[in-house]
């Protein structure tokens, strides 16, 4: 049968057609002798074919040009739906009526053709032509048995993985239709929120209530179950998650309304369930006055374009309508990435967005001048940033460099230029620090603060001391850590599941904030828009998340158990390892109390103490002097010098210098 299957599948569309228009040809033929015996009853003595030929011939000389003409050849027949059955009655139904009223004109009064032979004639053609395309779907489909796990004795095991799908509306049949098709999963049952479908067959599957979850998975012996829920909200499909989490069901998902709407993905891609689902929270919709207003139109630029937050900016203001947009990135693989993707964008979407890839380090003050210039660039986010943690801790001179003084340059630049808007992108962990990344990220945000209350500042390193007129609006958006990020938990959760466990998490009580990447960039984009001027924006970042609490999540939604002191035949473990180096057990948001409301809900505006320009500058100084010296001792002093609450929890460390003073 597979061979049969194959052959036919493999065979030229031009073959099938032909294939198609022959069978039916006979099969009309069939209908018609058929509606002979149905009226006359079986009689040796009478041969319909042989008394009636003229109308046999007749029959299919109508209804094949109607088939045709009704598009029964065009239809794909492992596709066949009800658009398709609808045109098999058209087309059935006027070749009959044509037929009788040629039966009418034409007829020979020496034999008689009796009226309901007509009437016999359509309702047969439709159950055989019909019927038999509805045979050819579920054959080519291979799923035969829709429904046996239903029927008695017709129950079977073929090795696929069994799965329901909850939900049962139009993104749930669509996803059984792929599943059929594809043949590497079994899906088995429907669940649903409806009472009125509840026990009800769909697509051949029984519904099922969520409280008959156990029941469902007793019956049918489901092994995943799949949310076929597009459109639903977060808040929605969190409290299903939380249902389905006391179950031994790997859970998993079809994409969201957004990207199916987009065509960037189909219901059939199934991907593991969304972390953003967990939190629950749905985002606010954007206020397209704010989203515009920085970028519809103007020249932008954003620095560290190839990384997580970097890359969700250019997406969105390659949305919104950007005239220019120069990506700026000292990676060239991820700057590769991000550039190819956007390309692909322009030319399936028809959108004409200049894209300037420009290869380059923040570090350089004179390419970024000249750049903006060249371009006359409008607005500016800077992104780029060494974030992770552990890392810049025992990289200090980089840390410093890259944050404090990439963040100098940038900005120096934009106000040379005579940009218009310059928005920083900052972190939780520059409130209160107790590490190199958040220190440095503070001392970012004061750099910005100063800048924005001269009027005419004379600028590092100008050795002519000329005071330039500041036209930059500088703004700041400080925010926590994004799902899916290059330094999230989250991938690293996923990784360690996959491989067997354990989850390591540094502390028991650790929490962190979270947000989606795509919410985070559409916020910074508001944001960067509103202020006026040296303001600090925080996000708002809902509740802190438990990371053990995530941790055991994610491992009980993907149907497995945690191994632990009570359950010691659990699937997978979770360890805790210790806080890193620097690392926090609480992130905080806000320096003082002072913050108030503005025109967005998740928006609101911080006022923190600043440092003036002269004092940061002769600080500024001091500092590179320190990191040139490598003198990490007066690097961290400083640092808590100028950074309010930078408590350093150890001993500040760079690896490079420690080697130098090993060495003999």
């Amino acid at each position: 049968m597979d061979k049969i299957r194959t052959f036919l599948l493999g065979l030229p569309r031009r073959h099938k057609r032909l294939l198609q228009v022959t069978t039916d040809a006979a099969l009309v033929w069939l209908a018609l002798w058929l509606a002979f015996i149905v009226r006359l009853g079986i009689d040796d003595m009478y041969n319909p074919i042989k008394v009636h030929f003229w109308l046999f011939v007749c029959a299919p000389v109508i209804a094949i040009p109607l088939f045709i003409r009704f598009g029964m050849y065009r239809a794909v027949m492992r596709y066949f739906g009800n658009d398709a059955l609808i045109a098999i009655i058209k087309a059935v139904s006027l070749s009959s009526l044509l037929l009788a009223v040629v039966l009418y004109w034409y007829s020979n009064h020496e034999a008689v053709v009796p009226r309901s032979i007509i009437f016999n004639y359509w309702w047969l053609s439709l159950v055989i032509i019909g019927g038999l395309r509805l045979f050819l779907r579920q054959y080519f489909m291979g799923d035969w048995f829709t429904a046996a796990q239903h029927v008695p004795f017709a129950s079977r095991n073929d090795g696929m993985t069994k799965v329901a799908i909850y939900g049962a509306g139009v993104a749930g049949n669509q996803l059984v239709a792929a599943l059929r098709m594809g043949r590497s999963m079994r899906p088995v049952a429907f669940v649903d929120d409806d009472a009125s479908i509840a026990d009800r067959s769909i697509s051949g599957l029984h519904v099922y209530k969520p409280k008959h979850i156990q029941q469902m998975i007793d019956t049918t012996g489901a092994q995943e179950i799949l949310l076929a829920l597009p459109s639903s909200t977060r808040a929605r499909r969190r409290e299903i998650l939380n249902v389905l989490e006391g179950f031994p069901l790997h859970v998993r998902s079809v994409p969201n309304f957004t990207d199916l709407a987009s065509g960037r993905v189909k219901v059939d891609d199934i991907q593991e369930v969304d972390i953003a689902d967990l939190l629950g929270r749905d985002a606010v919709p954007a206020q397209s006055d704010l989203l515009a207003r920085c970028i519809t139109g103007k020249v932008v630029l954003v620095t560290g374009a190839g990384g997580s937050i970097g890359s969700e900016l250019c997406r969105q203001i390659f949305s919104l309508g950007a005239k220019t947009l120069l990506l700026f990135d000292h990676s060239e693989f991820s700057l590769y990435n991000i550039l190819s993707e956007l390309e692909q964008r322009a030319s399936r979407e028809s959108i004409s967005v200049r894209l300037l890839p420009i290869l380059g380090t923040i570090r350089d003050q004179g390419k970024l001048l000249d750049v903006m210039k060249t371009w006359r660039v409008d607005t500016v986010y800077h992104a780029a940033a060494y974030k992770h943690v552990p890392m810049v801790e025992h990289n200090i001179a980089e840390g410093v460099l890259n944050n404090i003084i990439g963040t100098l340059n940038t900005s120096q630049a934009a106000l040379q230029a005579g940009v218009a808007n310059f928005v920083l992108i900052s972190t939780d962990k520059a409130v209160r620090p107790t590490n190199v990344m958040g220190s440095t990220k503070r001392f970012a945000e004061l750099i910005l603060q100063a800048l924005s209350r001269e009027q005419a500042p004379v600028l590092v390193g100008d050795t002519a001391k000329v005071s330039r007129v500041n036209k930059t609006r500088f703004t700041m958006v400080r925010f926590g850590n994004v799902l899916g990020s290059s330094g999230s938990v989250i991938p690293l959760f996923h990784k360690q599941i996959k491989s067997g466990g354990p989850l390591t998490v540094t502390h028991p009580k650790i929490t962190r904030y979270f947000m989606t990447i795509p919410e985070a960039a559409q916020l910074v984009i508001q944001a960067g828009s509103m202020g006026q001027g040296g303001d600090v924006f925080v996000l708002d970042m809902g509740e802190p998340v438990r990371i053990v609490e995530l941790a055991e999540k994610m491992i009980h939604l993907s149907g497995l158990s945690v191994r632990s002191e009570r359950n010691l035949q659990g699937d997978i473990s979770i360890e805790f390892t210790g806080l890193r180096p620097g690392e926090k057990l609480y992130e905080e948001l806000l320096i003082g109390d002072n913050v108030v409301e503005t025109k967005h809900p998740m928006i609101m505006s911080a006022n923190e103490d600043f440092v003036p320009w002269d004092v940061l500058k002769a600080r500024l100084a001091e500092l590179l002097s320190a990191v040139d010296e490598d003198d990490y001792s007066r690097v961290r002093k400083l640092l808590r010098e100028t950074v309010f609450g930078y408590s350093p929890d150890g001993e500040i460390v760079d690896w490079i210098y420690q080697q130098r003073r090993l060495e003999p």
